[in-house]
């Protein structure tokens, strides 16, 4: 194989809600930390142990704004990404090193009630559920009301 491959999938609660920073041209960047865990026994102790590991995510434009406006602190979410270590100065002048997941692409798993949140996302666009009131017709029989012997299951 010659290729290389820089690939993050990461399930998650958020840990704070997102941070947006607009700029000049219109674009924008949303960050937000993620909680994933890993859970396991000790064998020794029979104590069960939690590692909670936090990852920086970081979005662009329209997934930024789709997430600061649905996700809250605490909602599971899954990310796709890639692995991005950043260099900059602090205010002594020291190097200072920062690892991101540039996400590409991501999905909410909390469920919501009706308030119109979006249940996937795909490549930052949103797909909200549809709800819909539909007017019942007094001619149409109700979907309870008729029998179900020709279902194939």
């Amino acid at each position: 194989m010659n290729g290389t491959l820089n690939k993050v999938m990461l399930i998650g609660h958020t840990g704070d809600d997102v941070k947006m920073n607009y700029f000049e041209g219109g674009g924008c960047i949303g960050r937000f930390p993620l909680a994933t865990n890993e859970i396991y026994t000790n064998r020794t102790t029979g104590e069960k142990v939690t590692n909670t590991e936090w990852h920086n995510i970081v979005m662009r434009n329209k997934a930024a704004e789709i997430c600061e406006k649905y996700l809250k602190k605490g909602d599971k979410i899954y990310v796709e990404g890639r692995i991005k270590t950043r260099k900059w100065q602090d205010d002594q002048g020291n190097d200072r090193y920062s690892t991101e997941i540039q996400c590409t692409d991501f999905t909410f798993l909390t469920p919501k009630n009706e308030g119109g949140m979006p249940y996937e996302t795909d490549r930052g666009t949103s797909k909200a559920p549809q709800t819909s009131s539909p007017v019942k017709n007094q001619n149409e029989p109700d979907v309870m009301d008729m029998e179900d012997d020709d279902l194939p299951f």
